[in-house]
């Protein structure tokens, strides 16, 4: 009984049609049965299709389940780029989310160019994506409101434009962290490399480094925040044009982990010891900053928690107004960048 569907298995892609002919039971029941979606069955029955199954090399179509079902259970994710680690890391922690839940995640890059959101999108969307994960907003991007008008699902990650659905970290706190944990060693003189304007993520961390100095009593000096992109070289650009000045400061926060490994660079080749002359604070807390020659004192992200939530809006939605941007809370963690100011004027 089992020759004739052995020998259509070798001629072609095994079927359920195949398996069930050939364990003289309904193609209904070796549907249910091999579903792993479904509880797992063990009877007699059960056991005997599953072996069958194997045996003669089924594998389960996605694809066609999926267009019965009317998805692709795929999920289209847009970073700035992969090279990137924080995007990187954001990345897999989607993919991984994914996993857990039946799904597949493809990235697409864009060199945080705006035009290029565009163009990544119509490519994932014809691969049959289900949704979109952008990790890409600007301030004053109307990518967005077009997406909502084309009943396309996505949801915004690590970054917001403080409408849409967003699953994020508290970079307000995060910032508010950083700064606190500089004004506790008794930094009074401290630099901010800013990062972009356009991304909400670097705007908000500022923000809560101005409100941690604000009740302490403080105002932040516009001429001690630099703007820069996120890239290494960028914040070495930073740090130089915050140690030349005439009243340089004893730290530094830089809003994220890159910026502040081109700060370690530049205050390097400065002849500037880290902590002893300069504090440091990056963001993000990337794998390596634990490994550089002087540990780097970072805010931890959340990644897999901001993925999951990224997931569990794209899947299912808000369940409410304020339930549209989630965000999930840093951690500060000290490392030895960071020591107690020489200098407390």
């Amino acid at each position: 009984m089992d020759s004739k569907p052995d020998d259509v298995g070798r001629q072609g892609r095994v079927t359920i049609i195949d398996v069930a002919l050939a364990a003289g039971v309904s193609k209904s029941t070796v549907s249910r049965i091999l579903d792993e979606r479904l509880p797992r069955s063990d009877n007699e029955t059960a056991r005997r299709v599953r072996q069958i199954a194997e045996r003669m090399g089924y594998v389960r179509d996605v694809s066609a389940a999926s267009l019965r079902r009317g998805n692709t259970l795929t999920i289209g994710v847009i970073v700035p780029r992969l090279t990137d680690t924080v995007m990187a890391m954001l990345y897999e922690a989607l993919a991984t989310a994914c996993s857990r839940n039946g799904r597949f995640a493809i990235v697409a890059t864009t060199d945080d160019r705006p035009e290029a959101d565009r163009l990544a999108a119509e490519s994932l969307l014809k691969r049959g994506v289900d949704g979109l994960v952008l990790s890409t907003a600007r301030d004053g991007d109307d990518f967005p409101d077009e997406l909502v008008a084309r009943g396309i699902p996505f949801v915004l990650a690590l970054r917001t434009d403080g409408r849409n659905l967003s699953a994020i970290g508290d970079d307000r706190l995060g910032g508010y962290l950083a700064a606190r944990h500089l004004l506790d060693l008794g930094h009074r003189r401290i630099g901010v490399i800013a990062g972009p304007a356009y991304a909400s993520s670097s705007r908000r961390r500022v923000e809560g480094c101005r409100q941690a100095l604000a009740e302490a009593g403080l105002g932040l000096d516009p001429a001690m925040v630099i703007p820069s992109s996120f890239g290494i070289d960028a914040g070495a650009h930073a740090a130089e044009q915050l140690m030349r000045r005439d009243e340089p400061p004893t730290a530094i926060f830089a809003v994220n982990d890159n910026t502040a490994i081109g700060a370690l660079s530049c205050l390097s080749r400065l002849g500037l010891s880290v902590p002893e002359a300069v504090s440091v604070v990056g963001y993000n807390d990337i794998p390596i900053v634990s490994h550089l020659p002087t540990p780097l004192t970072s805010v931890r992200v959340p990644f897999e928690q901001i993925a999951s939530q990224a997931l569990d809006l794209l899947t299912h939605g808000a369940t409410s107004g304020e339930d549209r941007i989630r965000m999930s809370a840093p951690t500060l963690i000290p490392r030895q960048s960071t020591a107690r100011a020489a200098d407390k004027s």
